[in-house]
């Protein structure tokens, strides 16, 4: 649980809290300095910069309540997590509502505004520059592991385009709402290292939101997408020995017809998504294990070693011990 003297702390109402209550109405909280007025002028909404930060990463603040926020972006990542209560927001044009353990994660331009906040909601703001997290690069992260999440990623943006926010629905998920505690103590109660800490916390939160995120199938529910869909959760699954002469009378379909009908929804034919499955579940294993590579290409389901090879570098750009080499010298 969160500490009960930070918890109070933001509970408590501040003085441009109590002016907005007493008004209705939005009172700016940025200084000048804190707005990119070019930007601002090219996009018609506020912009803000990197002025949080100072000489920090991160940045922490609670939501002023009692007014709506105007709609605005900005140049870094911005967390937006629902400690108490619900907010309704406005993302890029379109209506969102955060419930408590909800957690909003918006990329650099991402354009929202927030309603009005009651005394009993509590959305906190967590600020960090490292421009090497972005939306895009958690997608990879997801969709590396899975063809299932890939092909329903893709789906999902041709339908929606460039998406440069994602919803986690975390309520129930208590290690999330563990770690949002844990960053949110150690900011407000200024330990000793508790910068060092929020950042360590902050991967440790971003790895399991990225491994527990659900894609949407906002597509048309047609027989052969719940199909090809059901297909693909297998090779997720059974890719060490699935094939598709098994898959074909399982299903009760045609092996050629299945074939045909795989390449047009997925893309790609099934041999090629199998393989790519094969292959990131390999460099898992050599990135993050000592194991021989002769037995790691067993345990993926690949018995030719000089075709695993020339199909791994092909992927990779890297030969499987080379990769090992370069990811132990980032620890």
């Amino acid at each position: 649980m969160l500490n009960k003297r930070v918890l109070n702390m933001l509970d408590t109402l501040n003085s441009l809290e109590l002016q907005q209550k007493e008004s209705d109405q939005y009172l700016e909280e940025m200084p000048a300095k804190a707005i990119n007025h070019e930007l601002s002028k090219k996009t018609r909404v506020k912009v803000l910069n990197n002025y949080f930060f100072k000489n920090k990463d991160i940045y922490i603040s609670k939501h002023n309540r009692f007014a709506p926020y105007p709609t605005h972006s900005h140049t870094f990542l911005e967390i937006n997590y629902m400690l108490k209560g619900r907010a309704e927001q406005v993302v890029n044009g379109k209506a969102l509502t955060l419930n408590k353990g909800d957690l909003l994660l918006l990329d650099v331009g991402a354009e929202h505004s927030i309603k009005s906040l009651g005394k009993n909601d509590l959305l906190v703001n967590i600020l960090f520059r490292n421009s090497n997290i972005n939306i895009d690069l958690l997608k990879d992260l997801r969709r590396s592991r899975s063809v299932l999440y890939d092909f329903l990623l893709r789906s999902s943006v041709k339908s929606s385009q460039q998406q440069n926010f994602l919803v986690f629905r975390t309520a129930k998920n208590k290690k999330i709402a563990q770690i949002m505690n844990e960053i949110i103590d150690e900011y407000f109660l200024k330990r000793e290292f508790s910068d060092t800490v929020i950042k360590a916390y902050l991967q440790v939160l971003i790895t399991n939101l990225v491994r527990d995120y659900r894609v949407l199938d906002n597509q048309p529910q047609s027989k052969s997408r719940k199909l090809i869909i059901e297909i693909l959760d297998e090779i997720d699954k059974q890719y060490m020995d699935i094939n598709l002469d098994k898959l074909a009378a399982k299903h009760n379909y045609n092996k050629n017809y299945l074939s045909n009908l795989f390449k047009k929804e997925v893309g790609e034919p099934f041999s090629a998504v199998v393989l790519k499955k094969r292959l990131t579940q390999a460099n898992i294993l050599i990135t993050s294990t000592e194991l021989p590579i002769s037995q790691i290409i067993q345990a993926v389901g690949i018995s030719n070693y000089s075709y695993f090879y020339k199909k791994y570098y092909n992927f990779y750009h890297k030969l499987p011990l080379e990769q090992r080499k370069a990811n132990n010298q980032l620890y």
